[in-house]
């Protein structure tokens, strides 16, 4: 299904006023700002512009500087040059956060960038880098593809959200093809809550957890993109991409909490499936007095989990996700 009417942008790409012509492959660094120590903090951002017209689709990581899984899913794509397209042009971002990476950090300078759209060319450091985001980039592309993980040692199964009302969001989901899917409300000031406003969709990607690299995440991350790639037939036609099981569009989603502190274990995986009532995890005092079971709250598959044994009254355990009641 082709789900873009309008004319492709990539007859020629301008970014930071250096034009990509067709046919054209170039690595260009945005300078945003030097640190007090007079390091100068740059975007880079590869530009692949295939000499055969198509969309220009921008793939995008470290949004977050700690969740490192995105970073190497682009990377791993870049080595193994998978943007060698035949048609299109697709916007590499591999890391966007520089300062935050180099930090092990979310934030760049205390602030989110991703709550800081749609920028300010004088503001601080974190809103400058989402205003040349969008001015420079953005303004290229048709859709985007933006990687995230999962924080505070929490895992996500690979996963995309999407706009819900975004109907080109919804089928650019279905055609990445992650083993979950979902609509996910817009975040004011977000990257992807900008973009709608520029009628612009964006997948987002959650596999993974931060600080960590996880494999499956990037298996999935990557099948997913060629997904995309090769439907716009942006990809050579011999290109052989493995075959998964068709997404499992959640329509409800709860964090399981648990009402006292402990030790905190699980009895599930990530990414099973549950019934309602079954036992999916264990929290114990640290003198063994008490002992309370984790009970899943209804029928469903498990989206995320935490990771970290020591945990607080309050705190998210499991992230549950459904289908609708037909389908369970």
């Amino acid at each position: 299904m082709q789900i873009f009417n309008q004319n492709f942008k990539n007859e020629v790409v301008v970014i930071r006023g250096e034009k990509i012509r067709l046919g054209e492959e170039k690595l260009i660094k945005i300078p945003i700002d030097r640190l007090p120590t007079g390091t100068l903090i740059e975007i880079p951002v590869y530009v692949f512009n295939s000499n055969k017209l198509g969309p220009t689709i921008l793939l995008q990581g470290g949004l977050h500087g700690d969740e490192i899984n995105s970073v190497e899913l682009i990377r791993k794509m870049l080595i193994d040059k998978r943007y060698k397209i035949q048609r299109g042009c697709v916007v590499v971002v591999p890391l966007l956060n520089v300062f935050g990476f180099l930090n092990f950090s979310r934030d760049m300078h205390g602030r989110d960038v991703n709550r800081s759209f749609p920028g300010s060319k004088r503001g601080p450091l974190a809103s400058r880098m989402a205003y040349y985001l969008m001015k420079e980039i953005v303004e290229n592309i048709d859709f985007a593809i933006d990687y995230h993980t999962g924080g505070a040692q929490r895992n996500n199964y690979p996963q995309i959200r999407y706009t819900p009302q975004d109907e080109k969001a919804k089928e650019l989901a279905k055609i990445f093809n992650a083993p979950f899917s979902f609509g996910s409300r817009l975040i004011p000031k977000s990257f992807r809550n900008e973009c709608y406003k520029h009628n612009i969709p964006v997948l987002v990607f959650e596999g993974g957890e931060s600080l960590r690299l996880d494999e499956l995440a990037t298996e999935k991350g990557i099948i997913g993109t060629l997904n995309v790639l090769k439907h716009f037939n942006m990809l050579k036609e011999e290109l052989v991409i493995p075959k998964t099981e068709k997404t499992i569009e959640i329509t409800n989603r709860k964090w399981v909490r648990t009402s006292i502190a402990g030790l905190f274990s699980k009895r599930i995986k990530n990414g099973d499936f549950v019934k309602k009532g079954q036992i999916i995890g264990d929290i114990m005092d640290t003198y063994g007095e008490t002992h309370r079971f984790v009970k899943a709250p209804f029928t469903g598959y498990i989206i995320a989990v935490n990771n970290f044994p020591v945990i607080n009254m309050g705190e998210a355990l499991f992230h549950i996700g459904k289908k609708t009641a037909s389908h369970v």
